[in-house]
């Protein structure tokens, strides 16, 4: 016959058990109710169609009304985000953003500096959000070259008859002198921006690109010496 002592063990064994159980039945609905959470997040967030069409296109001129529209295309598509499971075969461990690559055709034989400038900072920013894959075609020239060279490095595609030119500065002005030396020291300011973005963005450093503009012609490279010098990575 068991004694008090051993009967109250027994006891003690059996509700620990019990709670055991109880806790573990507690465990498994509630990963079941996460699990069902997890597969509504992702069919509510499924059901925001991405923009299929994620090709931008830049021919022409580079000009105030292409820059515009095309700063807000890539910001539009830098926030257009779908959602899928981190870990399909566990749902409870949530959901995660997706951003498509956005793609930008290029063909240009340059334009304004200021409307370059503004491409380049948007693409700057886009890149930390989406990779930004060019495509250089057909003629990628002056201001044109560092919108190529700004894309994702590795996926900075090409043509293999895209001639790429490189030049100075070009700019006029007039008026009384003390205007004409402002106007040449924005200028000189520019040419020095658009050196050191370049650089930073290709394997050319600053020096290489002063002594390429400093021949005062136009600067024409193949594909081949654009993926050279680091301004393209595929020819395509």
């Amino acid at each position: 016959m068991a004694t008090k002592k051993e009967k109250e063990a027994v006891d003690k064994a059996a509700a620990e058990e019990a709670a055991a159980q109880e806790a573990a039945a507690e465990d498994a609905a509630n990963k079941e109710a996460q699990e069902a959470l997890a597969l509504e997040m992702l069919l509510e967030a499924s059901s925001k169609e991405p923009v299929d069409n994620r090709l931008i296109a830049l021919f022409g001129d580079i000009d105030e009304a292409k820059a515009g529209q095309l700063c807000y295309n890539l910001h539009v598509l830098s926030r257009d985000k779908r959602f899928s499971a981190k870990n399909p075969k566990d749902l409870t461990e949530g959901l995660t953003e997706v951003v498509d690559p956005i793609e930008l055709m290029i063909c240009s034989p340059g334009g304004n500096a200021s409307e370059m400038f503004a491409i380049y900072d948007t693409m700057r920013v886009v890149r930390d959000e989406c990779d930004v894959e060019t495509f250089g075609v057909g003629k990628v020239m002056s201001a044109g070259v560092l919108v190529l060279a700004a894309g994702t490095k590795g996926k900075r595609k090409i043509g293999r008859n895209c001639r790429v030119m490189i030049h100075s500065v070009i700019g006029g002005v007039s008026g009384g002198i003390h205007n004409v030396e402002n106007e040449i020291d924005e200028i000189r300011w520019v040419q020095e921006q658009y050196i050191k973005m370049l650089a930073e963005e290709s394997e050319l450093s600053r020096a290489q690109l002063k002594k390429m503009l400093q021949r005062k012609v136009n600067i024409y490279l193949s594909a081949e010496e654009a993926v050279e010098m680091g301004i393209a990575d595929i020819i395509v």
